[in-house]
Order: C-alpha cells, then structure tokens, then sequence
C-alpha cells in the first residue's frame, strides 16, 4: 500500500513514512498495523473537527456524496432513525431536518427538546398534521410533532455528520480527506503507536512530534473559518 500524502520532501506513501521514522521493517511493524493506526488518528481528526463549531459542517472530502439524505414521510409515524448514509457510513449527528408539504415547499422544522414540553409527550401536538417540531431522541433518531396526516415520497430531507472514509489495506492512490496541511499528524501518529507497541528507542522524539501535530490540528480548526467576520459582543456586569 502507498497512501498518497502531500510531502513533497519525501513523496512516498504512509506505509514507507511510518517504517523509516520507525527504523523498522515490514517483518516488525506490517502494513495492516499502519492502516489501524492511520484510521485511529482519522477518528480523533474528525471528532475534534466536528465538535470544535458549530456553524462548520466538517465533513470528509473522500466522500463521493454530500451529506444529505431523504427518506418517505409516512403517515402516522412519528419516529424516524437515520443510521447510515446511502454509501453505508454511519451516522454520527442529524444537524438538520426539513419536511416537503403538500404544495410542494421544503420547509424547515424547528428542534425541540423534552424538557421544554411542559405536558406529557404524548399530549404533546398528539393531533396529525404537517410536523412543525423535531425532537433528537438519539444522535441519528428523531421523532416529529405532530405526527404527519399524510405520507410523502421522500418527504424528509436530513442534513448530517458522519463517520471518516477509513483506510483499507489494498488503497495504493488514497490521500486523507482532510487538508494536507494535517497530513504529516497520520505518519506521527502512526509511527507513536508502533514505538510504543514495540518499545522502540526513540518513542520520545516520535510523541513530542506527536504533540504538535495535536497542536497543529487544533489551532487550524479553530481558525478555519477565515470567511467569517469576527463579531464584538458587549458584556454587561453588575457593579454590585
């Protein structure tokens, strides 16, 4: 396998990387050990990604389709679970639902949660209708309200966040779906695992390095959103 990276001072792949910042073989550290490795540090880039705003809907650009989905409004039925997009990736987050009315309009619906219904919930907008609430009982599983009056061919459009496209040990032209300024963090991290599997020498050096590329990869998501203006908000405090 030879996972494409953008270093120019090298332009080898992954596995060749990991092996000569190691000083091992293909004998003491195999490739499917690497593949792992690569794929653990793809969570924790997308994880921190996903959580570190809000208003950026980070997602991996080896995805071949956008984050969106549709699935049939049915009549009567409330729950509705989205677990994996059309490519088989898990589901991690809904971020959005809108719902097509009988006129033909997309229109968006409003998130509720339970604590703010001050009724039993299935008092709550108990009678059909065109749904005006959605409520994420889970990550990936919503119930509306009210419940729709009429079913939908692909009445639902759900807006979402999921899981990286991993690595897999026959990929030889793949690169991470992430920038490549993040790049150099999967031949660190990999190489950290093998030390410290191996307890190799220099696991020092290798988790000193490993520690910038957590730095890098923070202090890029935090300020990634170049676009955006910076707004000043006034804070008011008491004197007393």
């Amino acid at each position: 396998m030879s996972i494409v990276f953008s270093d120019t001072t090298t332009n080898t792949g992954l596995v060749q990387q990991v092996r000569k910042m190691m000083r091992v073989d293909a004998t003491q550290w195999p490739t499917a050990n690497i593949v792992a490795s690569a794929n653990n540090w793809l969570d924790t880039v997308a994880s921190y990604a996903i959580g570190a705003d809000r208003l950026f809907q980070w997602d991996d650009t080896n995805h071949e389709k956008l984050p969106i989905g549709t699935e049939n409004l049915e009549a009567n039925k409330a729950e509705y679970s989205f677990l994996t997009d059309g490519e088989g990736n898990i589901i991690l987050n809904i971020t959005r639902i809108d719902i097509l009315d009988s006129n033909g309009l997309w229109r968006k619906l409003q998130t509720i949660d339970q604590v703010e219904i001050p009724m039993a919930l299935d008092e709550f907008n108990k009678t059909a209708g065109l749904p005006i609430y959605y409520d994420k009982i889970a990550d990936n599983i919503i119930k509306l309200y009210p419940k729709p009056i009429a079913s939908v061919t692909s009445g639902i459009k759900y807006y979402f966040q999921r899981a990286p496209k991993y690595f897999i040990a026959a990929d030889t032209t793949k690169a991470p779906g992430v920038p490549p300024v993040l790049h150099r963090g999967f031949v660190i991290a990999s190489a950290y695992d093998g030390a410290l599997t191996l307890g190799l020498q220099n696991l020092t050096a290798i988790s000193a390095e490993l520690m910038k590329e957590e730095v890098k990869m923070k202090e890029f998501f935090a300020e990634r959103n170049t676009d955006e203006v910076p707004m000043i908000r006034t804070v008011f405090r008491s004197s007393r």
